[in-house]
């Protein structure tokens, strides 16, 4: 008796074994084809994705801040409808995405640390850039701006500047555009007296 006992003793502790693991949450078996790591195409060069979605996201959220000036007096930028703030938005949104999407094995360049450190500022001063835009802050859009601002000029100082300057030494000649001649006099007239 005491053999049956311990025999149906264990069959319920196997049973209730079994039954508290048909609780516990289970993975989903991966589709057919699917692979258990994400895969990111990061064909489309630096300067593409540069040119086509950081450099749009940011003249989205800068185009709208601070003033102009011009012959007719200053004007300024800050949107005035609804729709020109959710542009804002919509730029500010961008870059916090560009920031990450810059973090994407095939995308890091070395050093990698450096590189991580500015992606993550951007996405983070993109952040603060948007809910200054959700606020219609136009002093707060404006600054921020600035803020973004520095996070891509001391990359791109890092990344592609200094490397260029490495690869093919200083720039050549004046690095100012050529001036129409009346514009070069007045520049003269101004520098001489």
């Amino acid at each position: 008796m005491k053999k049956l006992l311990s025999v149906a003793a264990l069959a319920a502790l196997a049973s209730a074994a079994l039954a508290l693991a048909a609780c516990q949450p289970q993975k989903a078996a991966p589709k057919a084809g699917a692979s258990a790591a994400p895969k990111f195409n990061t064909d489309l060069p630096m300067t593409e994705f540069m040119g086509h979605f950081v450099d749009p996201a940011a003249f989205m959220y800068w185009k709208g801040s601070g003033t102009m000036i011009d012959e007719k007096g200053e004007h300024d930028l800050s949107p005035t409808t609804d729709e020109g703030w959710n542009v804002l938005v919509s730029g500010a949104t961008m870059l916090m995405e560009a920031g990450n999407s810059l973090q994407i094995d095939g995308r890091r360049r070395a050093p990698e640390a450096d590189w991580n450190k500015y992606a993550q500022l951007l996405t983070e001063r993109a952040l603060i850039a948007r809910k200054a835009a959700e606020a219609r802050d136009k002093k707060a859009v404006f600054d921020e701006g600035g803020k973004v601002y520095e996070v891509c000029v001391a990359c791109h100082e890092q990344f592609v500047i200094q490397p260029d300057i490495k690869a093919n030494g200083p720039a050549k000649g004046n690095p100012l555009p050529i001036f129409p001649n009346d514009v070069e006099k007045k520049i003269e007239k101004k520098a001489g007296g």
